[in-house]
């Protein structure tokens, strides 16, 4: 266990997590009734509005590896550079959105792989697509399962195998009836749970710490971790990042990865399928970025603050539940602990419907109109088979997360947004590019994982993937032959709708990223007067009173947001003013 409580305690955690997840089940269910066709089925009958598309982004996105695996990793020594350093993986969402996903849609595909299927004219480009799907989301199912169930058998003291099956059943129920209808409803009301609960409990903990500045001061000083709350975390013996020049390069270059994860993944941008407008995709896209950010910073930055209470957590994957059984009044750590363990179910629904839809649809299992009763049939057999795995493998939720998410980045990055910006790729290349892409990042990775290798910071796996994917996607293209077919779909992809070309709704879009342009003016001014004035204060470099001394580095690290979101938000204004106003002519492929 994770901590020590009275049973009473124990009892309203397990009973309150109950309550919502069986509230979330029968809504899932209920949602289930309305599913009439595949459409409905796969990507909620295109109708879904910028709320809900916010919320399923947002909640596939958040599940135990945020808050158990990344909130332990901020706890165990690396608080300073998630704090300070700029969010670079959730500039994916925004360019995603800009040059992938409102072509995705356009295409009126059911699935991610079967778009890509589509694109090149080739079955067997979406068979990998596909098999990428199954094998990366079914191991992504496979760690938020036992996440979940870890949880569980924290809450209520049953058993870990129990509380697998508790888990499973409680996402698979809803998920195999109702599919993306009822995935997308109960992800926005888990998000608006999670949300909420995170909210609550960090101002709860930062007022019972002195609030935000005397926080940081009181981290900068302990012993224990030395070095914590800076720009780097702890380094050196015992860590992966000899100096602080490895840390930043693995840093950046799993964060880029990660923005390409954010773009092109299935389980993020098959979120656009469902939206009923590209409006709604852009809308939702620039949203969720500002969303995450806050949810990050909030959700990191208890996981740190929690050491100012214990230090020595032996689980450290388990500290926002120590926090939420110790450091908060039981009602509200019982919101946090049911929130969490919805945040899991959230994104287990996710992964389980799109390995399902994978699996019925993208290998060719069945492309018939009348085949419901077999895509449901198709997902049950997958839910089996992660329960079984789920009870027999062991866990590690930061590490196998950060790993299965950089797969994608990998095979499908380069290729998916290539799939719309290339007038060379062909099929072939295609292929080649997600195959080299996946071996490239998966076989140096697990030499390195078990000894026989040890890779410097800067030849990360997934930059050897995308590296290896790019390449091979131009040599596969090479002598080869662009066919008529592919090249009519990618100029079909690159004429706007006409009923998205509307003034009213253009200006409704274009409030989005001026919020983003807004954040990145105003968040180094927060950075520095909640972090890093309290940093120096704490780490003795400035008395009180005195100025920021820029002779550091953790000054100017908080002018990234200014450098990375301002440029991003102008860039996606003007692409949504030309793209989406009446008095700009829908351009053809050659001038897009």
């Amino acid at each position: 266990r994770c901590c020590n409580v009275g049973l009473a305690p124990l009892m309203l955690f397990a009973a309150t997590t109950a309550f919502f997840v069986f509230i979330f089940v029968v809504i899932g269910n209920y949602a289930g009734r309305r599913v009439k066709t595949l459409e409905d089925y796969y990507v909620a009958g295109r109708r879904a509005p910028t709320f809900l598309i916010i919320g399923t982004l947002v909640a596939s996105n958040m599940s135990t590896t945020v808050f158990m695996g990344e909130a332990g990793f901020t706890y165990a020594g690396q608080l300073g550079p998630y704090l300070l350093l700029p969010g670079l993986p959730v500039t994916g969402y925004v360019f995603g959105a800009l040059f992938f996903g409102t072509y995705l849609r356009r295409s009126r595909a059911t699935t991610v792989a079967a778009f890509l299927g589509e694109r090149f004219v080739s079955p067997e480009v979406q068979r990998i697509a596909g098999w990428t799907v199954i094998l990366g989301l079914g191991g992504y199912l496979l760690v938020v399962t036992q996440g979940a169930a870890l949880l569980l058998s924290d809450l209520t003291g049953v058993s870990y195998a129990e509380g697998i099956l508790i888990a499973w059943l409680s996402y698979s129920t809803f998920t195999l009836y109702a599919g993306s209808k009822g995935v997308v409803i109960t992800d926005t009301l888990m998000f608006l749970l999670f949300t909420a609960a995170s909210f609550f409990v960090v101002v709860h903990l930062v007022d019972s710490f002195g609030g935000i500045s005397q926080t940081i001061q009181d981290l900068t000083r302990q012993d224990v971790k030395p070095g914590l709350t800076s720009w780097h975390g702890i380094i050196g013996d015992g860590t992966p990042w000899p100096t602080a020049l490895d840390f930043l390069i693995w840093f950046v270059l799993i964060d880029l990865s990660w923005s390409l994860v954010y773009a092109v993944s299935p389980w993020q941008s098959s979120r656009h399928l469902m939206a009923k407008s590209e409006h709604v995709v852009l809308r939702a896209s620039i949203y969720t970025v500002l969303v995450v950010i806050f949810l990050q910073i909030a959700i990191y930055g208890a996981g740190g603050f929690v050491n100012l209470a214990n230090p020595d957590i032996e689980n450290e994957e388990t500290v926002l539940i120590w926090a939420a059984m110790n450091l908060v009044p039981s009602y509200l750590g019982a919101i946090l602990v049911a929130g969490i363990v919805c945040a899991a179910l959230s994104s287990a629904s996710t992964f389980l419907s799109l390995v399902g839809f994978s699996v019925s649809k993208d290998l060719g299992i069945q492309n018939t109109a009348a085949s419901l009763g077999r895509t449901r049939t198709a997902m049950a057999l997958i839910s089996l088979v992660v329960l079984g795995l789920s009870l027999f493998l062991p866990h590690n939720l930061f590490w196998i997360t950060l790993f299965i998410g950089t797969v994608f980045a990998s095979s499908w990055g380069p290729v998916g947004l290539m799939s719309i910006w290339s007038r060379l790729l062909t099929a072939r290349g295609a292929r080649w590019g997600m195959l080299a892409g996946l071996l490239a990042n998966i076989v140096p990775a697990a030499l390195d994982y078990i000894g026989l290798i040890d890779l410097p910071s800067y030849m990360e796996p997934v930059l050897l993937g995308i590296v290896a994917s790019v390449l091979f996607a131009r040599l596969g293209s090479r002598g080869d032959v662009v066919s008529e077919a592919e090249r009519d779909y990618r100029t079909q992809l690159h004429q706007t709708p006409s009923v998205d070309v509307d003034r009213r709704a253009t200006r409704i879009t274009l409030l989005a990223p001026m919020l983003l342009i807004a954040y990145g003016c105003v968040m180094p001014f927060l950075l520095l007067h909640f972090y890093v004035e309290p940093y120096q204060l704490g780490a003795g470099i400035i008395e009180l009173g005195g100025s920021i001394d820029w002779r550091h580095a953790e000054p100017w690290f908080v002018i990234g947001p200014l450098l990375i979101h301002v440029p991003l938000g102008v860039i996606a204004w003007r692409v949504i003013r030309r793209r989406y106003l009446p008095s700009a002519s829908i351009a053809p492929a050659s001038q897009a």
